[in-house]
């Protein structure tokens, strides 16, 4: 298959996610509040793309939600080649994604997050994952999340439950902190042996993550919660944020390739706490 029909296949799918997933959102929320949207461009002096943030805010179920969709290309910045298959001798590059975050209202349910990618340098592969950090962990919230990623996962090939779950435990670290971020899900990266095979994966993937938060909103978001509670969820959130400004890639690599500031930093909460 053609390299642009790729693009143009994995490009537009993360379009259509991003539509229903704000729809999904809004409906939840009585469509009595609404997403603000706004479009950016990677350079406005050169046509390299760029993208659609939606951030809603101060919701009866979301405290803020971004949900924020990509596509861009140039080149690498030198320093930046090295670290990117494919970009050492070449640093032109192609990027399309989305990526989802939700902050919750009722300190009970817990924060999600959702992001897949496809990048093409000399190489091409897709890249994502998702995860959930509750403020105070739900053990059969645990094991039904857990079950649901894995009937997923075994849909498509029987190894890749384990090795992501492995994977995403292993990156949603904070090694200062010796601590999870959160309870896990799966993570994954540089998957590029079968476009056919690896781009339905990606899709039963974001299919999966609205059926995952729907059922989770929709189970805990009218039940009763203390300030105790909500304490616990502002200290959780800044653990959030650690993670993001000292680890995440997707926050390092949209902020050295020219992304826009305001939409890879969407994944901040809006107020968090530390001790």
């Amino acid at each position: 298959m053609n390299l642009e029909i790729k693009k143009d296949l994995a490009s537009n799918w993360f379009k259509t996610l991003q539509d229903a997933i704000c729809d999904d959102i809004q409906s939840l929320e009585k469509n009595k509040i609404e997403f603000k949207k706004t479009n950016w461009s990677r350079n406005y002096k050169k046509n390299e793309g760029g993208g659609e943030y939606r951030i809603l805010r101060n919701g009866k179920i979301f405290d803020k939600v971004g949900v924020n969709f990509s596509m861009v290309h140039g080149k690498f910045p030198k320093k930046f080649q090295k670290n990117i298959p494919g970009a050492q001798k070449d640093s032109r590059f192609w990027a399309s994604g989305i990526s989802v975050v939700m902050h919750m209202k009722n300190p009970l349910i817990p924060a999600m997050h959702f992001n897949t990618r496809y990048i093409c340098t000399t190489h091409s592969w897709f890249g994502g994952g998702m995860d959930v950090t509750p403020s105070k962990i739900d053990l059969n919230e645990k094991k039904v999340f857990h079950k649901t990623l894995k009937n997923m996962c075994n849909r498509h090939n029987k190894s890749y439950y384990k090795k992501y779950k492995k994977w995403c435990d292993k990156y949603f670290y904070l090694p200062h902190r010796k601590e999870p971020r959160g309870i896990g899900g799966i993570f994954f990266d540089y998957k590029k042996k079968n476009f056919e095979k690896d781009f339905k994966f990606v899709r039963d993937m974001g299919i999966t993550f609205q059926l995952i938060f729907n059922t989770i909103i929709r189970k805990k978001m009218n039940k009763k919660w203390t300030k105790k509670d909500k304490d616990l969820q502002y200290i959780k959130r800044g653990r959030y944020a650690e993670f993001n400004l000292l680890y995440d890639r997707g926050t390092k690599f949209g902020l050295q390739t020219g992304g826009n500031v305001e939409g890879i930093l969407m994944s901040l909460p809006p107020l968090a706490k530390w001790k």
